[in-house]
């Protein structure tokens, strides 16, 4: 259905390229010389595969959203976006309420195959009866592949979509069922959608979940921060043309800083580090909620989008004056530059070679606080890099440090000179040098906040 629309489309844009250079590349030619002819032709050509293109991807990307978001298939859709926000089973069972069972009339049955129990089900009699459930648990054992699958009448798989009742989600020995007298009307690009996002929402619950049983069944807090720990990277990955170091000290045994680095094609790297408000239970769930936000969204290039769904991941939770303040980044080793998006981080500097030693350009705030205010347009700044640059991310425990006088760190010209100084060494020596003048200019009985940096040094093969 929507795949065959897109290569209609693809088929039309092509004959119509091809008609339309061939007519223009006649009348500009006309009566030429060869060489004219030559360039003419070529910056056609040029110019008509640049428009082709360019009308692909426009009409193909309304094709789809036309098609997922109109009819039958609409409906999943909306579930999914649902789903998207979604981090807790009360979470999941509400979006099944509202979109599939009173919008749609379907009827959804909740397994886990593990513990042989029942999480949800409708109230209607097919998701509710005892004869369905065994019929079920006898055809679909807890062995079956992740995956989206149909069923008949008779509760028997089925290959075919237009011949089935419903569909069944497989993941991670969890069954999700759906009964739909209309699955067949579903556009099937639409499952594969659904199955990504269902996975999504299971590991989000039960991180939420497992954070959530420590702390209200443990007094050991370590337990805790250890499973806190889990979250940010053990080793930095091994980039070319990046040399990557880390600092982490929480103040206490949990912390609500955070930061990561992943590698998104060969030549683009996502670094993010942030600081959740606040101390305690309530900051380290939201630290995890972000770094799964993070960690599963599949589009990490587009960082409007990844912040704006890690603040409505917050907001899902109801915490009362719980924000974040991040700051994340695309690192592009081959455009050699540094896109990026500051939510209110006070500290993020790019550090370039100049005639007088290091040169400190201030990354400045382009977003508000992410995740208790409405946020406006997120519109990524890019800062042009060069070998030799180190970028230094660093929460504000770094730059809050306060000697006995009641003078912070970050208002010295002891810091400024230091980073000028140490940012043509190592990312790891750099780190070192700066936790080394944190602690001697506090003192180590007097470090009042967690201290989390990021050292990202560029044109360094490692």
């Amino acid at each position: 259905m929507l795949k065959t629309k897109q290569i209609s489309v693809k088929i039309g844009l092509f004959i119509g390229a091809c008609v339309s250079f061939a007519v223009v590349a006649f009348f500009l030619t006309w009566n030429s010389g060869i060489l004219f002819s030559f360039v003419a032709a070529s910056l056609i050509v040029c110019i008509f595969f640049i428009a082709r293109n360019a009308a692909d991807i426009f009409f193909s990307e309304r094709i789809e959203r036309k098609g997922l978001y109109d009819g039958e298939t609409g409906l999943l859709s909306r579930f999914i976006e649902r789903l998207r926000f979604s981090y807790t089973l009360d979470d999941f069972i509400q979006a099944v309420r509202d979109v599939c069972e009173d919008r749609g009339g379907i009827s959804v049955l909740y397994v886990d195959k593990d513990e042989n129990r029942i999480l949800y089900n409708s109230p209607s009699h097919i998701a509710s009866a005892g004869e369905t459930i065994e019929k079920l648990a006898l055809n679909f054992g807890a062995d079956w592949e992740e995956g989206c699958y149909f069923f008949d009448g008779e509760l028997g798989l089925v290959s075919d979509p237009a011949a089935s009742r419903g569909f069944f989600i497989a993941a991670d020995r969890r069954h999700a069922y759906f009964f739909c007298r209309y699955t067949r009307l579903f556009d099937p690009i639409i499952f594969p959608k659904l199955v990504d996002e269902f996975k999504r929402f299971q590991l989000c619950e039960k991180t939420i979940a497992k954070m959530s049983e420590i702390s209200s069944l443990s007094k050991e807090w370590a337990l805790l921060a250890d499973t806190q720990k889990t979250f940010l990277p053990q080793t930095m990955p091994k980039i070319k043309r990046l040399d990557i170091a880390s600092f982490y000290r929480p103040l206490v045994n949990v912390s609500g800083d955070y930061y990561t680095v992943l590698p998104v094609t060969n030549e683009k790297t996502l670094v993010m580090l942030g600081d959740v408000s606040g101390k305690g239970l309530s900051a380290a769930l939201i630290m995890g909620l972000v770094m799964n936000t993070v960690k599963t969204i599949k589009n990490k290039e587009n960082l409007s989008l990844l912040v704006s769904s890690v603040d409505k991941a917050i907001k899902s939770m109801s915490l009362e004056d719980k924000y974040t303040v991040l700051f994340v980044a695309i690192i592009d080793t081959r455009q050699m530059t540094l896109e990026y998006v500051n939510a209110s981080m006070a500290d993020p500097v790019l550090i370039s070679r100049s005639p007088d030693g290091g040169r400190l350009r201030a990354l400045k705030s382009n977003a508000s606080l992410v995740g208790i205010i409405d946020m406006e347009e997120i519109k990524p700044n890019v800062q042009k890099l060069y070998t030799g640059d180190m970028l230094f991310i660093a929460s504000d425990g770094v730059s809050e440090a306060m000697n006995e006088t009641g003078v912070e760190l970050g208002n010295t010209e002891q810091y400024e000179r230091l980073l000028k100084k140490s940012f043509v060494k190592s990312a790891r020596a750099f780190i070192t040098d700066v936790s080394d003048l944190v602690f001697a200019f506090s003192g180590e009985g007097r470090i009042r906040d967690d201290i989390t940096m990021l050292a990202i040094k560029v044109g360094e093969a490692v």
